[in-house]
């Protein structure tokens, strides 16, 4: 089976054409929790399988490292635009289709690319209390079926404790106010339109280095509340830095974009001699 390894601001992902590899959709979600388990084999937050499309250049299915099937991936999106380009199944414009609706890339240079995530569909105030503390929490769905996420400010952000911090996210990602569960995008502000965030993702029940949707709602969220401006925001996370710019009528937040980097880690072959398809 033949593969690139991809990363987006530090978001890593397995990409294999199956247009050519021909699998069974019933087989990836277990090749997807095998390929992406780290130390045992080539390890990432996420696999994308590339089939044909009959609405767009090509079709992107995304698995969690969980195995389970993912909406959609914005970092993801964003690489497998660059792939798309390569290899020839589209130009420097891209469309995508993914499970939550289709989304548009756009190729800047080499390693620069842009993508349009899906419109929020839901987007409102929802508190929650974990532990006897209520937090302070904006719902966002992007697409639909909608990627859930929930945007919570906390103070010193940079400096909290990772342990406590991942208490946090764990308890808030089952809460009973989010019944898909949430991605958990924790932030603060450090500047004019500038953020640090972190999140913690479902699917791979841990912190990333980044999350292109999650960077996505959380800006979304704050362009609403005019927080920030909504143009060349800058969000800062583990993996590196996202530009966020958005497209608002009155309150409806209607384009969001966005842009960064990604970096082509390796084409290979997977020859793992302990395990074979069933």
């Amino acid at each position: 089976m033949k593969f690139w390894k991809m990363n987006g601001t530090g978001n890593d992902f397995i990409i294999i054409n199956n247009m050519e590899e021909r699998i069974p959709r019933d087989q990836l979600s277990a090749i997807a929790k095998k390929l992406c388990e780290r130390h045992m084999s080539v390890g990432a937050d996420g696999l994308m399988a590339v089939e044909g499309s009959d609405r767009a250049d090509f079709r992107m299915l995304y698995f969690n490292s969980d195995g389970s099937l993912g909406e959609m991936c914005g970092n993801g999106a964003r690489c497998i635009c660059r792939y798309g380009y390569e290899t020839g199944l589209s130009g420097e414009r891209q469309t995508v289709e993914t499970t939550a609706g289709i989304v548009t890339g756009r190729r800047i240079d080499r390693r620069l690319y842009q993508v349009r995530l899906n419109d929020p569909t839901v987007m409102e105030d929802r508190p929650v209390t974990i532990d006897g503390r209520t937090y302070a929490c904006t719902y966002v769905e992007l697409g639909d079926p909608g990627i859930p996420h929930a945007v919570i400010p906390v103070e010193d952000l940079q400096t909290h404790s990772a342990e406590e911090l991942l208490s946090l996210g764990r308890k808030l990602r089952y809460h009973p106010a989010f019944p898909k569960g949430a991605n958990v995008n924790f932030f603060e502000m450090i500047g004019e339109d500038h953020l640090y965030e972190r999140t913690y993702e479902r699917g791979v029940e841990d912190f990333t280095y980044a999350c292109g949707t999650g960077t996505g709602s959380v800006v979304a969220a704050l362009t609403q509340r005019g927080i920030v401006s909504g143009h060349g925001v800058k969000v800062d996370m583990t993996g590196g830095r996202l530009i966020i710019d958005i497209n608002r009528t009155g309150s409806r937040i209607e384009d969001i974009y966005l842009t960064g980097p990604t970096n082509l880690v390796a084409k290979g072959e997977i020859t793992d001699e302990d395990w074979t398809l069933n």
